[in-house]
């Protein structure tokens, strides 16, 4: 990815978060990138600032999720855990390379990608402060990393790597 790009995603991500902070006492926000609208309204601001609050939209039942984490730790594959949403701009830059991973690296590392905003219990549970982060397991399980942004292909592999985790 270029430098460019890179300084363009950190400045409209800052953008977003002076905009949030300044529309603090407000009940809608709503920041403009070109050709994308983002809005975040009332109650999409009480799930940021109390995640506990229960909401109507799920797609998978906590069982069904528990179940998938436990058949995946049965593997003892390293594994990175994608945490965001399918209206964050710098999350739908990452769906085709966790795609891709998912693809090239299959049976070698397991990769999950969670959306928050319809599983909002998931960003508790994972304590993530930002959307997209990445967290990267060992084959045991144990986490050695965490990166909140976009992430390029080449950037995680490499963090595997510098572990020491053969992904070949």
């Amino acid at each position: 990815m270029s430098i460019r790009l890179n300084i363009a995603i950190i400045f409209c991500l800052s953008l977003l978060l002076i905009s949030i902070s300044a529309c603090k006492n407000k009940n809608d926000i709503s920041v403009n990138t070109g050709n994308t609208q983002l809005t975040t309204n009332a109650e999409t601001k009480d799930i940021i600032q109390n995640p506990n609050v229960p909401t109507p939209k799920t797609s998978t039942s906590k069982s069904k999720l528990d179940n998938i984490i436990a058949d995946k730790q049965k593997a003892k594959l390293p594994k990175l855990i994608d945490l965001g949403a399918d209206k964050c701009i710098p999350c739908k830059m990452m769906k085709p390379i966790l795609d891709s991973l998912k693809t090239d690296y299959a049976g070698k590392l397991d990769v999950e990608i969670i959306d928050v905003w319809e599983n909002p219990d998931e960003g508790n549970k994972y304590n993530i402060s930002l959307i997209p982060t990445q967290i990267f397991y060992d084959p045991d399980g144990n986490e050695f990393l965490r990166h909140e942004g976009f992430m390029s292909k080449a950037d995680i592999l490499d963090a595997f790597k510098k572990k020491g985790i053969s992904l070949e």
